[in-house]
């Protein structure tokens, strides 16, 4: 978190964000969600509300004004319209360009001046991410760990 104090933001796995609440293994919950995603056609975006341009102390939270705008793209459906480019690191797709939103925040790496702390950051954390999901290998009717 960034809360008062931290001066270096750690990061925090918690599965379904409630793992301490889970009556099922977390897996369980995804493959829920994917039976039905895929039963009524839904879509799921990932808004980044939090941090960009750069590590704590370089970057900047990302403005409401931003975020709104990408929650209004998303649900107008201008977002599901949009040119997308992958992600190399993380894998997914992200919007080149969405209406009253600057270029450069969709794709974080974009927003950072230094490519390649960026890289190394993002590097790290996907790491991070990776670890996390061993402890869930082999668990479930999916084994997660296979989509990186």
């Amino acid at each position: 978190g960034t809360e008062r104090g931290i001066s270096e933001p750690t990061p925090n796995f918690s599965a379904c964000f409630g793992a301490a609440f889970l009556t099922l293994h977390p897996t369980r919950y995804a493959d829920l969600l994917a039976e039905k995603m895929e039963k009524h056609d839904a879509h799921a975006w990932l808004v980044n509300t939090g941090w960009s341009g750069g590590s704590y102390g370089v970057g900047e939270r990302m403005s409401i004004k931003t975020t709104r705008s990408c929650i209004d793209s998303i649900l107008d459906g201008t977002a599901a319209q949009a040119e997308f480019a992958n992600d190399e690191i993380f894998g997914f797709e992200v919007p080149v360009s969405l209406p009253g939103v600057d270029g450069h925040l969709l794709n974080p790496r974009n927003a950072w001046d230094n490519k390649d702390s960026y890289d190394q950051t993002a590097k790290k954390l996907a790491g991070m991410f990776a670890k996390n999901f061993e402890q869930f290998s082999g668990m479930g009717s999916t084994d997660y760990t296979k989509f990186g």
